[in-house]
């Protein structure tokens, strides 16, 4: 099962990375099409993702994942509408839901382990950060959200070398790759 859980997990978060990065070499209506199914690609990708870190007691990084539902509906949504019709209310509510659960998991971490204790949770922490300030920047097209990605790919292949998971290490490595693709194309364009 843990390999099925990987495999789903991996290749769909791989998928969403590869159609952002792919989106930004793309004009108006394909770049739209790929962005909406790089949105759709992690909401279908996310529950291996919550399964596998609840399962090794990684409340922060499932809690990030959890979290980040909302960013990506939004940035369906966003997409869907060609950035031209912003609701207030949806990215007010986004924004809450982001940080009820970065302070949720971080919490419940702390308190679950007893502080600030293991490797695990600073990879944890870098995932968080990464995770959440990329997903939000980029649902509301800023190209600084490649900056966070990377911090994210980097933190969670690091904590799946080190709890054993190497399939969506590798994974997090290959989704590197084109989160850096992306950033360049985002900024050589802006240029």
């Amino acid at each position: 099962m843990d390999i099925i859980l990987q495999l789903w997990g991996g290749v769909f978060y791989l998928g969403n990375k590869a159609m952002f990065a792919l989106s930004e070499r793309e004009i108006a209506e394909k770049k739209r099409t790929f962005k909406m199914l790089a949105w759709s690609a992690y909401i279908i990708g996310v529950p291996a993702w919550i399964i596998i870190l609840t399962g090794k007691h990684n409340w922060i990084a499932a809690s990030v994942e959890a979290g980040g539902i909302p960013a990506m509906i939004l940035g369906l949504y966003n997409t869907y509408y060609y950035h031209q019709k912003p609701n207030r209310l949806f990215n007010n509510i986004v924004s809450f839901f982001t940080y009820a659960s970065l302070t949720f998991g971080l919490v419940f971490s702390l308190h679950h382990h007893g502080g600030l204790i293991s490797l695990s949770q600073v990879f944890e922490i870098g995932v968080m950060i990464g995770f959440l300030m990329g997903g939000f920047l980029m649902a509301n097209n800023n190209s600084r959200g490649w900056l966070f990605f990377m911090l994210m790919n980097l933190s969670m292949a690091a904590l799946m070398l080190l709890q054993g998971k190497y399939i969506l290490m590798v994974q997090q490595l290959l989704s590197l790759c084109f989160v850096l693709y992306g950033f360049k194309k985002s900024t050589s364009d802006s240029e």
